[in-house]
């Protein structure tokens, strides 16, 4: 038998932030977006007063007041940082991992099994609560969907001490717990299948189980059966150890504050072109177009609303920021309108094919030249080790008073040698 295992951060932005900051340990937290603007991560005693996920802070501002609710900025370098140390950690106990989002990743156990594998899931928490200070939890079945369940049971109910183990349960146990868990709890069925899951009589994860996988693949998809048979103990989804080369790539961000001239709008896209062109670099593709697209708010009546975008073929397909970015200011002079109250900007890079795909025409230079090459090498190289942004285009600018706002951003404790934590 199978025997998968998901390994989840416990309220991975919160944990993050109580690992640096003790005194937020039993208060209530909540980590907003971008722009301070809605809760994206809640503590349980946040949860327990009722604010949802994606609320609007300014909508919960005075219950934050009245229960002394701590609202945090997103701090992007700590979670990242963080989450790559526990996925590390991770490595060391399965040749065989996939790591599925910044804070959960499956690990296949299955030539481990010989062990207690309880035990072993006990192990791998202490370790990674040691060298961290992050809870986990662990979920184990036989396939990817049941030990997302596991997982679940695992967080939710203290008999398992945080590990859930499937595959040591009676067949009687398991569809006991299957039939006290609701089927909006399944992977990739959620809020917005569930309603029509539950019109059809199946409310549970056993309803769905003992459902039949072919009539629900013709009022639903493939998806749905292959969840059902997952539900069964058929493998329908396989482990992923290299994760899938992205097709598009996309940056954008919304600003802290309504941008109207176009050189602020300049500033805006070359940094996220840069942004964008690091991480085609990282997985060796070449983009042969770039969209840029800028906006106003669609949320205000009373301002004039503006939105477009353009698409820009690229002579040769390139991952040089320079010749990205003077191919992305073309097409925002093509669009920028002046007295615009803009809220938003971005690019994505398409059309993107691998380093030994790349064909020029034949009166173009190669944008793969080794000058070219040996320039954005060392460019990444020195920013990868001194720091984000320690080279980088004049054209994205210094003050960026558009820039996202975070009012309340705890310190890059892992990131930046002038935040490191120190201890008195």
């Amino acid at each position: 038998m199978r025997q998968i295992a998901l390994i989840d951060v416990n309220n991975f932005y919160v944990s993050c932030e109580r690992v640096f900051n003790p005194k937020l340990n039993h208060k209530p937290v909540v980590v907003l977006s971008n722009n301070d603007g809605c809760a994206v991560a809640r503590s349980n005693e946040v949860k327990a007063l009722g604010i949802g996920m994606g609320a609007p802070w300014f909508k919960f501002k005075d219950l934050a007041h009245q229960h002394g609710i701590v609202a945090l900025s997103s701090n992007y370098a700590l979670y990242a940082d963080m989450s790559n140390r526990v996925m590390s950690i991770l490595r060391d106990y399965s040749p065989q991992q996939e790591v599925y989002s910044i804070d959960e990743s499956f690990l296949d156990l299955t030539s481990f099994q010989s062990r207690d594998l309880i035990r072993y899931s006990q192990h791998m928490r202490q370790r990674i609560l040691r060298w961290t200070g992050l809870p986990v939890c662990v979920g184990i079945a036989s396939t990817k969907t049941l030990s997302k369940l596991a997982n679940h049971c695992a967080k939710k109910r203290k008999a398992f001490n945080s590990v859930c183990n499937f595959n040591t349960m009676p067949a009687n146990d398991l569809d006991d717990l299957l039939g006290q868990i609701d089927v909006g709890e399944i992977w990739g069925v959620g809020r917005k299948l569930a309603p029509k899951l539950q019109a059809l009589g199946l409310n549970t994860v056993l309803d769905l189980k003992r459902a039949s996988p072919e009539r629900l693949r013709q009022q639903f998809s493939v998806v749905m059966e292959k969840t059902i048979r997952e539900l069964n103990g058929t493998v329908c989804i396989e482990m992923e150890e290299i994760a899938p080369v992205k097709q598009q790539i996309l940056s954008s961000r919304s600003f802290g504050y309504p941008v109207t001239d176009y050189e602020s709008l300049a500033q805006s896209v070359t940094l996220y072109t840069s942004t964008a062109a690091g991480r085609l670099r990282k997985q060796c593709s070449f983009a042969g177009a770039i969209q840029v697209f800028i906006t106003t708010s669609p949320f205000k009546p009373d301002e004039p609303f503006y939105s477009n975008a353009m698409t820009i073929a690229l002579p040769s397909p390139t991952q040089d920021s320079r010749t990205l970015v003077n191919a992305v200011l073309w097409g925002l002079k093509q669009l920028y309108k002046p007295n615009y109250p803009y809220v938003k900007a971005g690019v994505m890079l398409t059309e993107l094919v691998p380093m030994a795909g790349v064909q020029t025409d034949l009166f173009s230079q190669t944008t793969a030249s080794p000058k070219s090459t040996a320039l954005m090498t060392a460019m990444d190289s020195i920013n990868r080790k001194m720091g984000k942004e320690t080279i980088k285009l004049a054209s994205e600018g210094f003050a960026r008073p558009w820039k996202m706002k975070q009012g309340n951003k705890s310190p890059s404790y892992t990131s930046h040698w002038e935040e490191i934590l120190s201890v008195n």
